[in-house]
């Protein structure tokens, strides 16, 4: 039965492959995704995917090692100077970008710069640097508008860009990636990271080559000479590919398919925890939602109702039928491992289907309502099949909730517009600490802060938490911050999380590729066995 279905699908896996019926090179390594980057415009989209292929072209001045230590990059130590308002950063000297130009404190300046613009969306990464100048062509400092001991945990994701090239190039402002623009560094990079890109074709094909000149030559095991990625969004298509030869290694294998991968011969399949809880965001601040049949007023602005639909959601369920056990059922948006996690917090709901139709009759829907549910089908593992389980538990409370599954580069630029009702979203934390998800997903949406709360939640003591942590040098003070923060933001029910998500890579055995928890795999750190 194996190899009957095996046989369907390879043809089709085949083409969506580019026909590599013949195997590669030993240092070209062949991977494959359900989807793509959404561009590779370093600073315009703070998205897992974008920021995997970024990566390997471009650096940043700081990253997080396999032990989620900060560790230097293209810069080499950072330190507070005299004024505790003033970071200063030593740069690595003797770098190159691709195209040969020298890597330098201009480049810095207006990389930073560049990601503060209102296109960007790293801005809320550097919503507290005021001023960014160069000391000397190896040494920045950047000014922020008061103490912020957090600074270098920031950057771990903000590429740095040649300004030279950016000039020449036109780009010296980041696409706007909601209004659609189409500028040259959205398919052309040149960056100073591990590998050059060779060929973009979005949604088709990326091809990256080593960089001979990199830096981290004799510092990470660099064996990879070329990569090529491609991305499927079939999950069949991608398991058969592997199981075939065709690709040397897939990220994110569908969970239904892990056994299976586990037991193949030449396959092996590495796991670990996440850096990612997968939720659901209410639309609270309408005055009416766009789906509903509910006209005049926004059920959701009414706690109970918010309330009601989280309790309508059977996790374990979840767990247990769509996730086969790869998931951590969650009641609150954070990773267990970020500074400011409480386990004290994160319970999860018991799913009480007759409480939650009192609380809609409460509210005043006693025959519950009609709303569109908003879901990638090609981000999260088993997005789609979620939200599917979910619309179905939110049906058992009178909740009829419409699916609209669709590509996560459409999901992804109407997000960000605030227009959608009900909607799934996963949130993983680089900085490793809360401040990040409270600046992100429950600040009040201003040009500061709050650029992924497309839920219009405000409140203004959340907003004063999250402001007061950001400066606060005392750790015990600050941390009696964030836990104020986090008991408040719970006990509004801003969001329904369902789980902190697993990560499994599966792979050729002749590989050795350690996982790394925010489910970047940097190709500069592969080595192959002998």
């Amino acid at each position: 039965m194996k190899k009957t279905r095996l046989a369907l699908v390879l043809p089709f896996a085949l083409a969506a492959l580019g026909g590599f019926a013949a195997p590669a090179a030993a240092e070209t390594v062949r991977w494959a995704a359900a989807g793509d980057a959404l561009t590779m415009d370093p600073h315009a989209q703070n998205e897992g995917p974008t920021h995997v292929m970024n990566h390997q072209v471009y650096d940043s001045l700081v990253f997080r090692d396999q032990a989620m230590k900060l560790a230097p990059r293209l810069a080499t130590s950072w330190r507070i100077a005299d004024d505790p308002t003033v970071w200063e950063f030593k740069l690595r000297e003797g770098v190159k970008y691709h195209n040969g130009n020298p890597f330098t404190a201009d480049d810095v300046v207006f990389s930073i710069l560049r990601a503060k613009h209102e296109n960007s969306d790293m801005k809320g990464l550097l919503t507290t640097v005021v001023e960014v100048t160069k000391v000397d062509d190896h040494t920045v400092r950047m000014r922020t508008d008061g103490p912020n001991p957090l600074l270098p945990n920031n950057l771990t994701n903000l590429f740095i860009m040649d300004r030279e090239w950016a000039e020449e190039n036109k780009v010296t402002l980041p696409q706007n990636y909601k209004a659609g623009d189409e500028t040259f560094a959205v398919r052309n990079a040149n960056g100073t990271g591990p590998f050059r890109l060779v060929k973009r074709e979005p949604d088709v094909r990326t091809e990256l080559e080593r960089n001979e000149d990199y830096w981290g030559k004799g510092t990470f095991p660099m064996e990879v000479s070329k990569v090529v990625f491609t991305p499927v969004r079939s999950a069949a298509t991608r398991v058969a590919a592997l199981l075939s030869g065709e690709i040397d290694f897939l990220l994110d294998p569908p969970v239904q398919d892990l056994e299976r991968l586990s037991s193949a011969k030449g396959i092996v399949v590495r796991s670990g925890p996440e850096n990612r809880t997968i939720f659901f965001g209410m639309n609270q601040g309408a005055a009416e939602l766009r789906s509903s049949d509910v006209k005049g007023k926004n059920p959701f602005a009414d706690k109970r109702v918010r309330e009601a639909m989280n309790i309508a959601i059977n996790r374990e369920a979840v767990k247990r039928v769509v996730m086969r056990g790869q998931s951590v059922p969650a009641g609150i948006v954070a990773p267990p491992f970020i500074d400011g996690y409480d386990k004290a917090l994160d319970v999860v709901p018991a799913p009480d289907v007759a409480r939650a139709r009192a609380l809609l009759a409460e509210a005043g829907y006693p025959n519950g309502f009609a709303v569109t549910l908003s879901c990638p089908n090609d981000r999260y593992v088993n997005d789609e099949a979620i939200c599917q389980a979910v619309t179905g538990m939110f049906g058992q409370i009178g909740v009829k909730a419409r699916l609209d599954a669709r590509p996560k580069s459409i999901h992804f630029a109407e997000l960000p517009k605030g227009e959608l009702d009900l909607y799934m979203l996963g949130w993983g934390v680089p900085t490793m600490d809360s401040h990040y998800v409270f600046h992100y997903l429950y600040e009040t949406k201003t040009d500061k802060g709050g650029s992924w709360n497309v839920t219009g939640y405000s409140n203004p003591k959340v907003d004063e938490l999250v402001t007061a942590m950001t400066r606060e040098i005392d750790l015990a003070k600050r941390a009696g911050m964030v836990a104020e923060a986090w008991k408040t933001v719970q006990n509004d029910v801003v969001y329904l999380p369902i789980h902190h998500q697993m990560l499994n890579w599966a792979m050729k055995d002749n590989i050795d590729f350690p996982v790394q928890s925010e489910n970047y795999p940097y190709f500069k750190l592969l080595k192959f066995k002998k």
